[in-house]
């Protein structure tokens, strides 16, 4: 196992001592989270990421349990995000019109199969699923093959490339009943970062499926790139 950095054993430290903090504390403590490093110890040398995990009450094995979906965040998350649009005829204009980073159809496809993922987005028009369908061993472990339950297959390309550069971002629980969501920068302001965790959440909430028994959210955390979890009150 590789030794923990003297950074990070701080701030490990420092955030089991904190215990259960509500939303605002916990993003106050976040952004605050290096101050008081020891002597000769570093911070961080970038904007990180901000990221909520949170662990549901569900079983993903039950297809009426899985929990995904896509929301735009009011604060968007910090970058812009590089859009891949599947289209065909008169989509192909449509979709360079509103800002698709790469447009195309088969070509595409052949590049992505061979290693090419330079996107972080993909898009496909309905018609094109014949051709998207083959790369779902590549797309799908990334979490970026298109579904109609995001929104990535669409018709309505123009609103979907203007919602992800606009912020947009997807979540799908994972096998151990977690879900994972970039929530923003840590050069946000901190009634960013609580307006777009608390769209989250709220969103998250109304996805409970109604065969779930229990206690649906168990555990929230809110973490950065290079920083442990903070635990949220739920």
């Amino acid at each position: 196992m590789a030794r923990k950095s003297k950074r990070l054993q701080f701030l490990a430290k420092k955030t089991a001592e904190m215990g259960t903090l509500n939303l605002a504390e916990a993003v106050d403590s976040l952004k605050s989270l290096e101050e008081g490093l020891p002597k000769g110890v570093k911070p961080c040398g970038f904007d990180q990421t901000v990221e909520i995990a949170m662990r549901l009450g569900v079983d993903p094995k039950q297809a009426d349990q899985m929990i995904r979906g896509s929301i735009v965040l009011p604060h968007g998350i910090g970058k812009s995000q590089r859009v891949l649009v599947f289209a065909q005829g008169d989509n192909l204009a449509v979709a360079e019109e509103a800002g698709a980073d790469h447009v195309g159809g088969k070509e595409l496809a052949d590049r992505i199969k061979d290693g090419w993922l330079d996107f972080d987005v993909v898009i496909a028009t309905p018609d094109m699923m014949g051709t998207v369908g083959p790369l779902g061993r590549v797309l799908g472990p990334r979490g970026l093959m298109p579904s109609p339950r995001a929104g990535t297959v669409t018709q309505d390309i123009t609103t979907a490339v203007n919602e992800y550069k606009a912020g947009k971002v997807e979540f799908r629980v994972d096998s151990g009943s977690n879900v994972h969501c970039v929530v923003g920068r840590m050069s946000f302001e901190t009634k960013q970062l609580q307006e777009n965790i608390e769209s989250l959440l709220r969103y998250i909430n109304n996805l409970k499926p109604a065969t779930s028994k229990g206690v649906y959210v168990r555990g929230v955390y809110l973490s950065a790139t290079m920083s442990p979890g903070i635990a949220i009150a739920v």
